[in-house]
């Protein structure tokens, strides 16, 4: 059996979670809302865009790039648990831009 030796990452910084607009304030704007925060999976093809989070429940929602790009909502608390294939935890882009959905691939 082999013991997961990888520390959890903060994938909000307390700056990030001042920028993120709460629950439903973009609803409506479609492929138009913004995206503040990327998360990803270093060792496979899943991607988290996030466009909104609860500061309460860290329920967020955004986009999601998998098996096929959907909206929908997602526990950041979750995420932080998750691990790719190989083992190694997601990871935040610390270099990503904010941008509308409809240009996150």
């Amino acid at each position: 059996m082999t013991t997961n030796h990888f520390k959890p990452v903060k994938l909000l910084t307390k700056e990030l979670e001042k920028k993120l607009p709460p629950l439903y304030s973009q609803d409506g704007l479609g492929d138009e809302a913004m995206a503040f925060v990327k998360i990803f999976t270093p060792d496979s093809n899943w991607t988290w865009y996030i466009t909104e989070r609860d500061p309460d429940t860290n329920e967020c929602f955004g986009v999601v790039c998998g098996l096929e790009r959907e909206y929908g909502y997602f526990n950041l608390e979750e995420l932080q648990g998750l691990r790719g294939p190989l083992g190694l935890p997601l990871e935040r882009d610390r270099y990503f831009e904010p941008m509308p959905v409809n240009l996150c691939k």
